[in-house]
């Protein structure tokens, strides 16, 4: 496992329908929803280190702090950055803006744990 502070990675969004608050349940009006936005924000922080595990590793999250600061209508574009600010043994902590041309739409500390997958697995069994 290669993973250490300073991995970045960015997903770019454009906010449609189906991002909003009305459509994923979380209010009543038609901007981009903080679930969504933090599924997002998750995706980015697996984009750091998906190929950075190693065979049977993946990673699982484990805690968020989410702070929603500005709205985002459909059609605008958001993108979300995370970087890997810590490691210690298999967690991992995460910083993530999400940002509107120069305006900050939302920032989060993102925690995840390396597990191994198979494992893992195998104690939702039983």
């Amino acid at each position: 496992m290669t993973l250490v502070p300073g991995l970045r990675a960015e997903i770019l969004i454009m906010v449609e329908r189906s991002d909003t608050a009305i459509k994923v349940g979380s209010g009543d009006v038609p901007v981009l929803g903080t679930p969504r936005l933090l599924a997002v924000a998750e995706a980015a922080t697996v984009r750091v280190v998906h190929d950075r595990l190693a065979p049977g590793q993946t990673s699982v999250g484990t805690k968020v702090t989410l702070e929603h600061r500005a709205a985002s209508p459909v059609g605008t574009h958001v993108l979300v950055a995370a970087e890997l600010v810590e490691v210690d043994g298999r967690r991992l902590v995460f910083q993530v803006t999400a940002s509107e041309r120069e305006r900050t739409v939302a920032v989060a500390t993102i925690e995840r744990v390396v597990v191994d997958r198979e494992r893992f697995l195998a104690g939702l069994r039983g």
